[in-house]
């Protein structure tokens, strides 16, 4: 129905956390997923629909929520299959931050304008804490001439399965390698490189490395800068590790082979509860412009799946308000860097 947010994946753990702020605001909620007893016990008050992600986008076809909040990975392989299935009409956000699904809705760009359709990717810490402040030092200001993101995340573990979305993201990330922008185009480079030790402003030390990832592809969007870094304080840094990265990037490319080892990972328990190791989550951009001037700034937020599921929530709430505009979209872009600040983070600014 046209006032639904249907979220798919809400047993999950950003499915969990993403519910109950969608309900105290008041939306009408439906939960989507494999398990109806697993559904029944995160959400018993929601209507519920039981079914494989094929079985869930036949009813999302013939339904017409008003969104489809998605937190079912990999999104290289679901991303589009989910959009597809939205009717016209019928919005889409998921928190992705794998490179291809950032792709192949950018691809969709043109079909999701005839249809009245807006689709955001990344809605969560990977993507909104770099683009966010990115965005923020960019206004105002002319195109810049190069631009680096840091994501520097902080994350609390539970107890459970890794999870099919964690387990696509970093699978996605060993396959792809490094990635980089020069000349205006995507690249392949070396995994690991561009490595930089950072300070945030609390005293955190942290070396961060490039990544493919949607962060990369938001930063260049958001700023069209000819030469874009994307780091992660998650990458791999040493030379040894690095190393690995090259052979097993390329045993990850066969047919097949990423797709099993996402389904491994996915299952794997982590047996203890671990803190955040950092008080806070970071995200850091640096930007240069052909004048010469150079302006760096900091998000700052507190535990980073908390700040995703806030961030997940406030993007479908505010598609489902009829806030959105017809496209492919990441958050900041969207609805600007203010964004950060409604969903709990604050700017720390040169």
């Amino acid at each position: 129905m046209r006032d639904e947010i249907w979220v798919l994946g809400a047993t999950g753990r950003v499915g969990r956390e993403v519910l109950p702020r969608l309900q105290s605001a008041g939306a009408r909620v439906v939960v989507a997923g494999r398990s109806r007893e697993r559904l029944a016990a995160v959400a018993p008050e929601a209507r519920a629909v039981v079914g494989s992600v094929e079985e869930v986008c036949e009813r999302i076809t013939v339904e017409a929520p008003a969104v489809v909040l998605s937190t079912v990975g990999p999104y290289a392989s679901r991303a589009e299959q989910v959009v597809r299935a939205c009717p016209s009409g019928t919005h889409y956000v998921d928190v992705s931050n794998e490179l291809s699904s950032f792709e192949a809705l950018q691809r969709m760009d043109g079909e999701l304008l005839g249809s009245g359709r807006t689709a955001v990717s990344g809605a969560g810490f990977g993507v909104l804490g770099t683009e966010g402040i990115l965005v923020r030092l960019l206004e105002g200001r002319g195109v810049p001439s190069a631009v680096r993101v840091d994501s520097i995340s902080s994350v609390a573990t539970e107890p459970g399965r890794v999870g099919e979305p964690l387990a696509a993201s970093i699978m996605s990330g060993l396959r792809d390698g490094g990635r980089e922008v020069r000349g205006g185009r995507l690249v392949r480079t070396r995994a690991g490189a561009a490595v930089e030790p950072l300070t945030s402003p609390d005293g955190d030390e942290v070396r961060t490395a490039a990544m493919s990832s949607g962060e990369l592809f938001a930063a260049w969007k958001a700023s069209g800068a000819s030469v874009v870094v994307g780091a992660s304080g998650l990458a791999p840094t040493g030379p040894i590790a690095r190393a690995g990265l090259l052979g097993l990037g390329a045993v990850l490319r066969a047919p097949g082979v990423a797709d099993f080892a996402t389904r491994r990972l996915a299952q794997i328990e982590v047996k203890k509860a671990k803190e955040r190791p950092r008080e806070s989550t970071w995200g850091h951009a640096r930007v240069e412009w052909p004048s010469g001037l150079v302006r760096e700034g900091w998000m700052r937020a507190g535990e980073a799946m908390d700040f995703t599921a806030a961030t997940a929530a406030e993007v479908a709430l505010r598609l489902a308000r009829g806030e959105g505009h017809p496209g492919a979209w990441t958050p900041a872009r969207l609805f600007g860097a203010d964004l950060v600040l409604a969903v709990g983070g604050e700017f720390v600014l040169d």
